[in-house]
């Protein structure tokens, strides 16, 4: 198996800062830069390869991670820099470069070869790179065995199991998986397999003991597995200790980017808490770091993750902590720049090797694989010798540059190509000759290439271009190398004129080019300097001719124009060219001379000196020998004087002198050299230099002194080690260096013939001669011949024999073998090699003696060289099965065999168990714990019943190796069993497991239910009988019964919805309820005992009854046809909402008149899908539904649909008149038409005179306008006028015909009509009364005949007689009468509004519930004076206040909720909605769903089965309640301990608690949860000993006497609490006691100022009382609003309070006007229940809108006190003890009218139920203290409620600003709260409070109950309230009689008096009073209008009961 060790290579990010040191870099080495080196290129495939692991039984092939193109020779060395050669068998080289390294044997193994670091080169023309070195290691096969410690933990903890590898093999074996009882562990749940190989258990469990666990490893390179020992775990219960480190972590390194695992576990009870710490800081929060059982997970590591981390773990105990230090090592990347560079020769190069990773790494440079040593021309510089730099780069410096960055064994690199060439410059553009004008600017370019990147100059003439205001220069290099320079001149003059020259020049050589330029102006010429010229070379000389135009350039030497002969040439800008220059013919003066106008010249002269430079005469050093003498001779031929001639000796200066043995002699043009005794030192190449002032010259030549062969170390006969690398010793030296060859000739005798050794990597010549061979081989032997020559003188050579000497080795070995136990086993071991061969065996590290073990005996055998040594045993046995190895050992070398024994035996019998035991089956498990060495084949087990014996026993066979567990199926319920097991493998049987004995459970009925029969009840039910299954397949008792139910028809799932029922008998029934409606259903019957459920009867079909549609018909459409008839079309519902057969259709219609008001609703049935509407109002608005029917009923109406007839003719104006307005003219007024059948476009009026002849005349008017004026009419004349309407369809019928005379005086006369007005309430009202007459006529107001209206700030009275009523309110309704008087006469108008309000509350009940749904039925109220639109039906659960909003048609009288939940509470409350708006709320009343919380069932047992360790619990025993069972949670707990164990369980059959300890005492708690609430059932038991013996009660340990001490320390508390409580209660009721005797005098002083105010009242002074009996009631008045006038008159039955003793009552006057009327029952106590809001009451209404508010107290027991209202009988008529009464009268003209009345009290109801129950009756009337009233007047008029009980649900009353509200409205009316049912024990309060000053007007109507008997005063008592303004109110003899509940107080001077009212003759209103029972409070106008100027509060509430 192959191992490669990899680090990723990774891209590298150029910093900001290291940006700019490359861009520096850059300027500095602009003379170099980077091209394509071309085709040829160098690469590595796998730079990153640098470790190689691999077995030594399989090999390994590796190619070389280098390459090139073209193709690349491929070579490997070693990291020494050898060459590799092959070894046969061993190693090869392929010619591809693939190094292969062959299987091998130990004796085999050589560390040169096997365990050494390589690299490999390629190189092509490029260069030649190197890989970095990769270590090549070789494993062997070793015997090892991996082991498992068993553990302990404490359940509840963590386990800890390691694998415990040999450090040996550690580094290659690793853990692969583990087992627990032979099965693989899978990770998950709670098991974990860290990635380190150690196992972790959490919540370890008792079961967790029973198992054993191994680990599995894997050899990395040889495959082999290794199997541990099996590990227990023992598992302790909790006890209180300290935390214990577990498995913990150390310091290490990581390479950035990989992920690591911090294991930190630790066990301790309580369970200790772990933290972690990085650098003694908690871990900041990053995805990275996961913490998890298995401790701290880091993924993506990075650099700033290193640091200190520490696991500190703690509990209440201690703490403790494990640290280590982690280091993040990032990987190094190395990149090298530049990159594939080509330069010229003599640059200088730069090299940046830039590194990154950790800071820690050695740099190290080669330059075609060999490392680079800094010379003259290199340097390596920078701080970690990261730059390498290049001087005068010569050609030989080319090739691939590398750059390899270590740390600790990692290597990375880079490398550059680099190419040198010949980089001269030359001249690629350049500028041409030309003429310019002075002040004409002109620019010349010059572009130059060559490597490096040249540099330009210029000149002109010769001289420098400066830089300045003249001259412009630039110069630039592009990307290609180009160099380009400029100059430019913006403005030249004569002078700028002339030669100019761009020179390019780099370290290679020069390049120029030049031109003139000629700037027109007077020629000149530039002074010339002398010129020296070198003879042989050629020479230019430039006339510096400036100006232009000239005519010609000449030049002349001597008189004589040039040129004269061929070496000169003069250029025609006038330069002289002399060619070979020769110093006699040359040297001299020169002229120029310039032709500037004929006949006319200008001259400058130069003169020219020549130099001769020196020739010397060239000359050969003959070859000599040592000893001999040496003269050379240097002659200098020519040259100039004086010549300097010097000798040099391989570049060196030569010094003579006797260290050298040389002498010089030098003349004046010659020089010599003489040694006198050659040695070989003076071999060499001499050089000559001769120099003057011209140049220096050089010759050299080598001398050589020869030197014959010689050995200096002769070979001699040698012996080496077969394997081990051997030197033949051959040394020679001579001159030239002696040529070495090695022959060799086989055999061990004389040499037959020698032949030449071939030289390959295993052999090798040394530089010494010496023959190295690197691996000896046993061909090697034989002999040997060192030959060496160099040409002088003869050959000389010498022979050595070679003996190869061979090391013992094992030729031969079992690897492994096989042994039966008991049986002789031999194992034989060959070995071979040189004798003699000593062979040792050893057992596992142990060295076997056979002498003293006679088990072992060893026998040696010799055959050939070959030495058989056998160790035979004798018997084997099973601790044999260990590795045996055979050791072979000789003087040169030892060799081992591994040879691995295994020793097979039958398996030990497997551990048996017993898992679970049921009816007809029971599951076993079992542990094998050895197999015998070989693998398990099979299990049988076998089982008989206990009474019999084996022989008749059953058995299954056969069983698969890899099952652990079985069931044995087929065995019978309540039978008892004995059972035993046991294994097989291929060496036989093992002995019988321990026999176990089990009981199995009882069975399921076998048989199903008898005689099913359904019968549907409803629509939405069907009822289920059967009988009972046969006794005989009842298998026990039959607890219940399971009913199966689905729906059969399309698109149902095919699911049975299951519901249960206790059993009853013989014969069941049940009733399916909440199914489809119309659908058939399939319905089985399954029984079930304690054991289970039998199977379900034959499915039955039946299906439920007819409803109705629950859809409305589809695609609604309404088209009018006329202004009469309409068509609606729709179509059919779809047919699975019809829940029936569809019968027909009906559509429903009504009209929308433009008041807001809806007409009669109408209906038409059909059985066609349209219907044609006709009759219809013209030009009308009407609602459409329609909606389908079937035998059930009227489906679901569809959405509103809306249509309007067409227009038409109108009909005649509904009223018409006309009256003079002057003696020409009248007015006519008119009314619109009643039916106008469309938008009236205008009026028409007519007007004639009868008799006079006069034609017809006409006048439109316009259609806003119902008034018009006709003028120029004659006076005294009568005339006949009337009006016509018209629409777009025409003019309509005329109106009646009135007849008028205009008259100079008018009477009064009304043109505004009289009629009904309807109005929403809280709106603005103008009721008109236009009038006319002379002289003008004064307009009055009066309502109801009774009242004269004033203009207030409610009313107001405009100028044309308008009567404006702002905010109007029900009390507004009535009949005005508008009266227009004038001296002449008067005229009446009476106009009847009514005001329209929201509707009254409805009256609420509860008709019928289910377990999902409650039904609802309830009576409207009033409608308010507009039609009731719809129904808001809100419900919520019982204890939230989460209400949900149902809408719900008008027509509609009842509603089903459905899809409530099972066995729950709920609140629901109803309001109706009229076109001003929502009603007030209706009583909130509270039904329950059917269904109960669970309850265990008394019959059933709790545990059916227990054992030592295992108890099974009955959870069928549980009965649901009619609700599902959504929750089951069990505890248990040893008896005596704290600590509870909690289960949920997920089934309903049975559950199993396992793990228990043996004979213990349990205490167990179950608790069953469903949608009504929770049952609990608790129990004990005790688990029996092992051998099923059960044991004796518990005793406690600690005694009785603890019992009582925790009783007391827990009870004592508690009673020091209540003591404290009842010390308080005490001292409160004697201060009271105290406070009630000092007020008792002043109780009856009030009764007498009472009696005393109450004197002036006429008439009766008792009226109709009502009687309610409270515990405790405050009857409280309070003046809130700073009222200055307040009377009170309180009449209280001195024999009433008198008989209820002193300690019941007491009142008490305060100072800030208030009385306080306390009436105490001293037995009773309550307190105070939820409150109820009454904030949104309208005046005239009734004002019980009711807002749950939710009670402190909200628990189930509140309604354990109810009140109820009861009548009592004859005898109780008089008022009994412990009664408050209240006196309600009517109020007349002569004072207080007294009526008769029953007497009803309130009193405490015993029954619970009932009073629950009376809440959702029909009759019932959970009301307001006023609805007693109501109560009171249906017993009155009903007289099957003469006896009724009635229960009172609230007993509160207060207004929106008092504290204890908590919810309100923002209408400014007054408002009333009342408390709900008084469930605890509290205080009644009644609180009223005056209303705002904007509400003043809501005082005026008071509502009273409404007398029907005149009652005896002598049986009443009065509480009269009145207002000492009430006496001065209107006394005419229309009003109506007034009945009045007033609450008035008194003021400090005044005392009130009684107010009458006189009795209405209005017959409607003497109706309603009389005996309405829709109406029972009747209200009407007053004037108490005038309190509010008299700045008195009516202090009163007004409210009308429903």
């Amino acid at each position: 198996m192959l191992s490669l060790t990899r680090t990723g290579a990774r891209c590298l990010l150029w910093g900001s800062a290291f940006s700019v040191w490359v861009f520096t870099f850059c300027l500095f080495s602009s003379a170099v830069h980077s091209e394509d080196v071309g085709s040829t290129r160098l690469y590595f495939v796998n730079a990153s390869l640098q470790r190689v692991t691999y077995s030594s039984s399989v090999g390994v092939s590796l190619p070389c991670p280098a390459g090139g193109t073209p193709s690349a020779i491929l070579r490997w060395y070693l990291a020494t820099g050898d060459d590799i050669y092959d070894v046969p068998h061993i190693r090869h080289v392929h010619t591809n470069g693939t190094l292969q390294l062959y299987p091998f044997s130990p004796s085999a193994y050589n560390s040169y070869i096997h365990d050494n670091d390589y690299f490999c080169t390629a190189e092509n023309q490029a260069g030649k790179i190197r890989s970095p070195n990769i270590r090549i290691k070789a494993v062997f096969r070793e015997p090892y065995a991996v082991r498992v410690a068993d553990q302990r933990s404490m359940r509840g903890n963590v386990a800890v199991f390691k694998c415990l590898i040999p450090a040996v093999v550690q580094e290659y074996v690793s853990v692969v998986s583990w087992e627990r009882d032979t099965v693989s562990i899978v990770p998950g749940n709670r098991f974990s397999l860290t990635s380190f190989g150690a196992l972790y258990i959490s919540d370890v469990q008792k079961e967790d003991a029973l198992s054993t666990y191994r680990c599995i490893t894997k050899h990395k390179y040889s495959g082999e597995t290794r199997q541990s020992n099996g590990a227990r775990l023992s598992v302790m219960d909790p006890s209180e200790s300290s935390p214990v480190i577990l498995d913990s972590f150390q310091a290490g390194e990581v390479y950035a980017g990989q992920s690591i695992d911090l294991p930190c576990i630790a066990g301790g009870y309580p369970s200790p808490t772990v933290r972690w710490l990085k650098d003694g800081r908690p871990l900041p929060s990053d995805a990275r770091w996961t913490r998890r059982l298995t401790g701290l997970t880091i993924s993506d590591l990075r650099q700033e993750d290193s640091g200190s981390y520490a696991c500190e773990v703690t509990n209440s105990f201690g703490s403790k902590e494990v640290s280590g230090q982690l280091h993040i090592i990032d990987p190094l990347r190395v990149t090298l720049s530049p990159k594939n560079l080509k330069t010229g020769i003599s640059s200088t190069l730069f090299f940046t090797c830039s590194v990154e990773g950790s800071p820690e790494y050695a740099i190290t440079w080669y330059r075609n694989t060999e490392p680079i040593i800094p010379d003259q021309h290199i340097s390596i510089q920078g701080q970690h010798n990261d730059t390498l730099q290049i001087t005068a780069a010569q050609k030989f410096h080319s090739g691939a540059y590398q750059c390899f960055a270590s740390r600790k064994g990692h290597t990375a690199q880079d490398f550059s190509i680099i190419l040198l060439e010949d980089g001269t410059p030359r001249i690629v553009s350049s500028f041409s000759e030309r003429v310019v004008n002075p002040g004409e600017p002109f620019s010349l370019m010059c572009a130059a290439k060559g490597a490096p990147p040249p540099s330009i100059t210029w000149t002109l003439d010769d001289e420098p271009v400066v830089r300045d205001s003249t001259y412009k220069t630039s110069q630039y290099t592009l990307s290609d190398g180009l160099t380009v320079s400029h100059v430019n001149v913006s403005s030249p003059l004569i002078r700028d004129g002339g030669v100019y020259r761009c020179v390019a020049r780099n370290s290679a050589g020069s390049a120029e080019y030049q031109a003139r330029i000629n700037v027109r102006g007077p020629p000149q010429i530039r002074p010339m300097r002398d010129i020296t010229a070198v003879a042989g070379r050629n020479t230019y000389i430039t006339c510096r001719v400036i100006g232009y135009p000239y005519y010609s350039i000449k030049w002349l030497k001597d008189g004589m124009q040039l040129p004269d002969n061929h070496r000169q040439v003069v250029f025609e800008n006038g330069t002289l060219r002399l060619t070979d220059v020769q110093k006699g013919a040359d040297e001299g003066t020169y002229l120029c001379s310039v032709l500037i106008q004929p006949q006319v010249s200008i001259n400058q002269t130069v003169h020219v000196t020549v130099k001769v430079p020196p020739l010397i005469q060239p000359f050969d050093i003959p070859s000599t020998s040592v000893g001999k003498l040496m003269y050379i001779a240097c002659v200098v031929s020519s040259g100039d004087m004086p010549i300097r001639i010097t000798w040099h000796k391989d570049g060196q200066l030569i010094v003579p002198g006797s260290a050298s043995g040389v002498a010089i002699e030098t003349k004046e043009f010659m020089s010599s050299l003489q040694i006198s005794k050659v040695t070989l030192k003076h071999n060499g190449n001499y050089t000559c230099i001769a120099s003057n002032a011209a140049a220096t010259v050089s010759w050299e030549r080598q001398l050589i002194v020869t030197v014959p062969p010689r050995f200096v170390v002769q070979p001699n006969n040698q012996d080496c080690i077969y394997g081990k690398a051997g030197v033949l010793n051959c040394s020679v030296e001579g001159y030239p260096p002696p040529k070495v060859m090695w022959k060799h000739a086989k055999g061990v005798g004389n040499p037959q013939q020698y032949h030449p050794i071939p030289l390959t990597g295993r052999i090798q010549i040394m530089s010494n001669g010496s023959l190295l061979i690197r691996h000896v081989l046993e061909d090697d032997r034989g002999y040997y011949l060192c030959q060496a020559s160099n040409g002088v003188g003869s050959d000389i050579s010498k022979s050595m024999i070679l003996t190869v000497k061979i090391p013992a080795m094992i030729t031969s070995h079992p690897n492994t073998t096989m042994a039966r136990k008991g049986q002789t086993k031999e194992l034989n071991c060959t070995a071979r090699g040189e004798q003699p061969i000593i062979i040792r065996w050893e057992r596992g590290d142990t060295v076997i003696d056979a002498e003293r073990n006679p088990r072992y005996s060893i026998t040696i055998n010799k055959k050939g060289d070959e030495v058989i040594s056998t160790l035979k045993l004798n018997p084997a046995e099973r601790g044999d099965s260990v590795f045996f190895s055979c050791h072979a050992i000789n003087s040169y070398g030892e060799g081992r065999g591994l040879i691995q024994l295994t020793v097979q035996e039958p398996p030990d019998p497997p551990e048996l168990e017993v898992r679970e035991v049921k009816d007809r089956s029971m599951n076993l498990r079992w542990i094998q714990r050895f197999d015998g060495n070989s693998i398990i084949t099979s299990y049988d087990i076998e089982y008989k019943n206990k009474s019999d014996s084996w022989d008749h026993m059953y058995t299954t066979r056969n069983i698969s190796p890899t099952n652990n567990q079985a069931n044995i199926v087929e065995l019978h319920p309540a039978c008892v069993y004995s059972i035993r097991m046991f294994s097989y493998n291929k060496i036989g049987r093992s002995l019988p497991s321990k026999e176990l004995t089990i009981s199995t459970e009882e069975a399921p009925p076998d048989g199903p239910p008898m005689d099913v029969i359904l019968q549907p009840m409803t629509s939405q039910s069907i009822r289920v009988t059967w009988r009972a299954p046969k006794k005989e397949l009842q298998n026990g008792v039959i607890r219940g019964y399971q009913i199966g139910y689905r729906e059969n028809g399309p698109g149902s799932n095919g699911q049975y919805s299951i519901v249960e029922m206790k059993a009853t008998g013989d014969s069941e029934v049940y009733t399916l309820d909440n199914l489809k409606k119309f659908a058939q259903y399939g319905v089985v019957v399954q029984a079930f005992n304690r054991a289970g459920t039998g199977p379900s009867s034959t499915e039955i079909n039946a299906t439920t009854l007819e409803d109705v549609p629950s859809e409305p018909p589809q695609n609604v459409r309404a088209i009018s046809v006329t202004s009469d008839e309409a068509v609606i079309t729709w179509a059919e519902p779809p047919r699975m909402t019809l829940h029936g057969v569809l019968k027909g259709y009906r559509v429903v219609f009504w009209s929308l008149f433009p008041d807001g008001e809806w007409g009669e609703m109408q209906n038409i049935t059909t059985t066609r899908e349209q219907v044609e509407l006709r009759g219809l109002d013209k030009f009308t608005n009407y609602s459409v539904q329609a909606l389908a029917y079937t035998q059930a009923g009227d489906g679901v109406r569809s959405n509103v649909l809306y249509i309007q007839t067409r227009e038409d003719l109108p009909g005649p104006p509904a009223g018409i008149k006309a009256v003079p307005s002057s003696p020409s003219s009248v007015v006519v007024s008119w009314l619109p038409p009643l039916k106008p059948n469309g938008v009236i476009r205008k009026y028409t009026i007519y007007c004639s005179s009868p008799g006079s002849g006069q034609s017809l005349l006409s006048d439109e008017a316009n259609p806003e306008m119902l008034f018009y004026r006709i003028t120029h009419l004659s006076r005294g004349k009568q005339y006949h006028i009337w009006a016509a309407a018209v629409t777009t369809a025409g003019r309509g019928n005329i109106s009646s015909k009135v007849t008028v005379e205009p008259a100079g005086k008018v009477p009064a006369k009304i043109l505004s009509f009289g009629g009904t007005v309807t109005t929403p309430w809280m709106k603005e009202v103008r009721l008109p009364c236009s009038s006319v007459g002379e002289p003008a006529p004064t307009i009055k107001w009066t309502k109801d005949s009774s009242f004269l209206l004033f203009a207030d700030s409610q009313r107001q009275i405009l100028s044309n007689g308008t009567l404006v009523l702002r905010s109007v309110k029900a009390e507004d309704s009535g009949y005005y009468t508008c009266t227009a008087t004038n001296t002449l006469g008067f005229d009446t108008i009476i106009v009847n509004l009514v005001v329209q309000v929201p509707p009254d509350q409805p009256r609420l009940t509860v008709s019928t519930t289910s377990t999902s749904s409650i039904t609802l039925a309830w009576i409207p109220g009033d409608n308010g004076g507009s039609s009731i639109r719809g129904f808001v039906l809100q419900y919520s659960v019982d204890n939230t206040e989460e209400w949900r909003d149902v809408f719900i048609s008008s027509s509609e009288r009842s509603f089903r909720l459905d899809n409530l939940r099972c066995g729950t509470w709920y609140k629901v409350k109803l309001a109706a909605k009229n076109s001003v708006g929502s009603g007030r709320i209706s009583e909130i009343i509270e039904a329950k769903t059917h269904g109960r919380e669970p309850v265990f069932n008394k019959d059933q047992p709790l545990l059916t089965h227990i054992n030592s360790t295992h108890a099974g619990l009955n959870l069928q025993g549980w009965t649901s309640g009619g609700c599902p069972i959504t929750d089951l949670m069990l505890d248990f707990r040893p008896k005596g301990t704290w600590a509870w164990q909690s289960l949920k369980a997920n089934s309903t059959n049975q559950l199993f608690l396992s793990e228990l300890r043996e004979a213990t005492w349990y205490e167990l708690k179950m608790k069953a949860c469903n949608s009504a609430g929770c049952g609990n059932q608790t129990s004990q038991f005790a688990t029996t000993d092992y051998d099923g013996s059960t044991i004796p009660p518990i005793k406690s340990a600690r005694g009785e006497g603890d019992d009582v001490k925790k009783l007391f320390s827990i009870g004592s508390p508690v009673i020091l609490v209540t003591l404290g409580v009842a010390l308080l209660f005490i001292i409160r009721k004697k201060r009271k006691e105290k406070r009630l005797k000092r007020l008792r005098g002043e109780t009856d002083e009030n009764n007498k100022n009472n009696r005393s105010i109450d004197t002036p009242v006429k008439g009766p002074p008792q009226g109709p009382r009502l009687h309610i009996d409270i515990p405790r009631v405050q009857l409280l008045i309070e003046d809130k609003e700073g009222i200055k006038q307040i009377g009170m008159l309180l009449h209280v039955n001195k024999h009433t309070f008198q008989s209820l003793g002193d300690d019941f009552y007491h009142v008490k006057s305060l100072s800030h006007q208030l009385v306080w009327v306390s009436l105490h029952h001293q037995a009773l106590i309550q307190n105070s229940g939820p409150l109820i809001d009454m904030s949104d009451i309208r005046p005239g209404t009734n004002p019980v809108s009711r807002k749950s508010i939710k009670s402190a107290h909200s628990s189930r027991n509140r309604y354990s006190s109810q009140w109820t209202l009861s009548r009592p009988s004859q005898s109780q008529s008089t008022a009994s003890a412990r009664t408050l009464t209240s006196d309600w009268r009517t109020m007349g003209s002569h004072g207080i009218t007294a009526t008769e009345s029953d007497s009803y009290s309130a009193s405490l109801s015993q029954d619970t139920d009932k009073g629950r129950n009376s809440m959702v009756s029909t009759e019932s009337a959970s009301s307001t203290y006023e609805e007693l009233a109501r109560a009171y007047e249906h017993a009155k008029l009903e007289e099957h409620l003469q006896h009724a009980k009635f229960t009172i649900t609230e007993c509160f009353i207060s207004d929106s600003s008092s504290d204890q509200m908590t919810t309100g409205t923002n209408d400014p009316a007054d408002s009333m709260t009342s408390l709900s049912t008084p469930s605890e024990p509290g205080i009644c309060r009644f609180t009223a409070s005056p209303p705002k000053p904007q509400d003043y007007d809501r005082g005026k109507n008071v509502a009273v109950p409404i007398p029907h008997r005149t009652l005896d005063p002598a049986k009443q008592q009065a509480l009269m309230l009145g207002h000492s303004g009430l006496g001065s109110l209107g006394a005419s003899s229309g009003t109506a009689t007034l009945p009045q509940r007033t609450l008035t107080m008194p003021s400090s001077n005044n005392a009130a008096t009684a107010s009458t009212s006189s009795t209405s003759s209005n017959p409607t209103s003497s109706n309603k009073v009389g005996g309405s029972r829709d109406s029972l409070l009747e209200s009407s106008s007053s004037a108490l209008g005038r309190l509010q100027k008299q700045s008195v509060g009516a202090y009163s509430k007004s409210y009308t009961l429903v």
